[in-house]
């Protein structure tokens, strides 16, 4: 499968977030080009808005300076502060190179345009049946695992990935605005050792707790005894924004990450993590277990294991 490397995530997502408020302020294409055009008619940094420059910018086939997009947003009637700072930062930050390109010659280009969304994330909402979220794992439990799901790669370009995977988490204790995370492992996962090599299991789970500690990090187990519930159909993610950046859901694939992005798909979704959520172990619950299998405490029995609580849709402040 081909996968074309351009138009960036970032401009795809500033592209839609102006057909959107556009479309929100009742005009076509036609409609508001002539507008900007009145709008900047004998000023002397004019530009000729036509309506296929209006469709290219939308389907992030052209690039824009972060004065056009405010000029957009003026034209659009958008007085939202936030909203405006919010796609000026996008457009700024569209064209600029990620960390993450260093390592292209490792980095498939679905992956990068992962790490990208993740990097402008408020909050990622994980939800993780089988390997625990990259964003929680130690560096020999990111090895471990990228060697053991891979049959292309040698051992250096193991390694590559391996870094690319312990950077990303630089996103947790970012100064500005650390990424909040709600990660909702399944018990197996936890259970799971690597022959030979307990002790990176045991490093793993200790490292769960320490994070678990942390005010914008939310752990809970699904237990193995728990009935049936949307995670029986797979892992997902839920990456939110700040301003009008919509959500968009990731799910991983051999061929690397699909992504869903319409609101109503995206609502599904979220709606499916709330429900996972009131199936698994409290965040309480959840640190018992992992200290009890890490054997820094005892393994609650089931009579003690109390259920989570579902996240409020409407508080995104706690969501993630």
């Amino acid at each position: 499968m081909s996968y074309q490397p351009v138009p960036t995530v970032r401009r795809r997502r500033l592209g839609s977030a102006l057909r959107r408020l556009r479309t929100e302020a009742g005009m076509t294409l036609g409609a508001a080009a002539d507008a900007l055009n009145a709008a900047e008619h004998g000023s002397a940094h004019a530009r000729h808005w036509t309506a296929p420059k209006l469709s290219r910018i939308e389907n992030a086939n052209a690039t824009l300076r972060t004065a056009e997009v405010t000029t957009l947003l003026r034209a659009y009637a958008v007085d939202d502060a936030d909203v405006r700072a919010a796609l000026e930062v996008l457009a700024r930050d569209a064209a600029k190179r990620g960390w993450w390109q260093t390592y292209r010659g490792v980095v498939a280009p679905a992956y990068a345009d992962y790490i990208a969304l993740e990097s402008d994330a408020e909050s990622v909402r994980d939800y993780a049946p089988l390997v625990l979220p990259g964003l929680l794992q130690t560096p020999d439990y990111a090895r471990e695992t990228i060697a053991a799901h891979t049959v292309t790669r040698d051992k250096a370009e193991i390694d590559a990935l391996a870094e690319v995977r312990l950077a990303r988490q630089a996103v947790l204790t970012r100064p500005a605005a650390p990424l909040k995370l709600w990660a909702v492992i399944h018990e197996a996962t936890l259970r799971r050792r690597f022959t030979g090599r307990p002790a990176i299991m045991t490093a793993q789970l200790r490292r769960l707790l320490e994070v678990a500690a942390w005010p914008t990090v939310t752990l809970q187990v699904m237990p193995i005894d728990a009935a049936p519930n949307p995670g029986d159909a797979g892992a997902f993610t839920l990456v939110g924004f700040r301003g009008p950046m919509p959500d968009v859901v990731t799910q991983e694939n051999v061929c690397g990450p699909t992504y869903v992005e319409g609101a109503d798909d995206v609502h599904v979704f979220a709606d499916a993590f709330g429900r996972i959520v009131d199936s698994a172990l409290s965040a309480e619950a959840t640190v018992a277990l992992i200290a009890g299998l890490a054997g820094d405490g005892a393994v609650p029995s089931g009579r003690h294991r109390t259920r989570g609580s579902r996240p409020d849709q409407n508080d995104t402040s706690e969501q993630a």
